[in-house]
């Protein structure tokens, strides 16, 4: 009888709503650690053919000449089509650079979980006025290609250093030792920050919160409804977004799609503008990753 009643009161914790919040959390890291793996894997030039896109487009006015669709052409306008639609999935889900943060993170976080400390990280205020440098890196590249000098930079990209150490050409990284250097300081960064490179340093995360993104499947609450004082989904997102309200037709730029704000709302408030779509639904990342992998495959990437 006795154990029956502890049963009981077993299930009863197991059923509630801060216990059910927990296993949606879980479940959405999980899917979402599948998908960074699955396109680390298969698709992890992705990031560096958009951006090469970005440089030839400059390069080419600077030097008056006609900008032909070459393939690094279509995957830039390709993502930054997909941006517009379904906002930055892409950075949230399918970015390797953006993935081997989390990742970097997630051990941090992890390692300090264990020892029962709370894992040490740059301060919010920070990181937000460090968040100006990737629009700063991004305008300094553009000058660099209109006026012919990107390739002064040569060995310097630590993106590139990045590939290189992916593709296991570690013979190459001699001629990017500064680069390498870079990639270290980055990866400390990321080691004490979420999504470090993505907020600071990424300058084609620069091109792509510039860019017009529908509001229809992108997050938001409805305030009329949020627990005064609670800030539960601010405090779980990695850039420190503040959601718009639903009437609003805002969409913060620097929203990864990360839908981390998602599962930890008490009142479950946090859906997309369309209600009924909560916008972390497993139907639709399978239909956003179906189609994101399809195109990748189409453009050879």
């Amino acid at each position: 009888m006795e154990q029956t009643k502890k049963q009981k009161d077993i299930n009863k914790k197991k059923n509630t709503p801060a216990s059910r919040r927990k296993k949606q959390q879980k479940l959405q890291a999980l899917i979402r650690f599948a998908v960074q793996v699955l396109f680390f894997v298969l698709f992890p030039s992705a990031y560096a053919s958009s951006f090469a896109g970005v440089k030839y487009i400059f390069t080419q006015i600077g030097a008056h000449q006609m900008i032909e669709f070459t393939p690094f052409i279509a995957i830039l306008i390709t993502l930054c089509a997909y941006t517009v639609l379904f906002g930055r999935f892409f950075c949230g889900y399918v970015c390797a650079f953006g993935s081997v943060n989390d990742w970097i993170f997630w051990l941090h976080k992890t390692f300090s979980d264990r020892r029962g400390k709370k894992p040490a990280q740059i301060p919010d205020k920070v990181m937000a006025n460090l968040s100006i440098l990737k629009y700063l890196l991004l305008a300094v590249i553009i000058v660099l290609c209109v006026l012919g000098k990107f390739g002064v930079t040569g060995g310097w990209s630590p993106w590139d250093a990045f590939s290189q150490i992916r593709a296991g050409q570690f013979t190459s990284l001699s001629g990017y030792l500064a680069g390498c250097a870079l990639l270290g300081v980055l990866l400390i960064g990321m080691f004490f920050s979420e999504r470090f490179f993505c907020r600071t340093l990424c300058p084609m995360g620069g091109v792509f919160s510039l860019l017009p993104v529908l509001p229809w499947l992108t997050v938001r609450r409805d305030q009329t409804q949020c627990i005064a004082g609670c800030r539960a989904c601010a405090k779980a997102c990695p850039a420190l977004v503040s959601l718009p309200d639903m009437e609003s037709l805002d969409t913060p730029g620097d929203c990864f799609q990360c839908h981390k704000c998602t599962c930890v709302c008490p009142r479950s408030n946090v859906t997309t503008k369309v209600r009924w779509i909560r916008g972390d639904d497993l139907w639709l990342t399978m239909i956003r990753v179906l189609i994101l992998a399809g195109l990748f495959i189409w453009l050879g990437v």
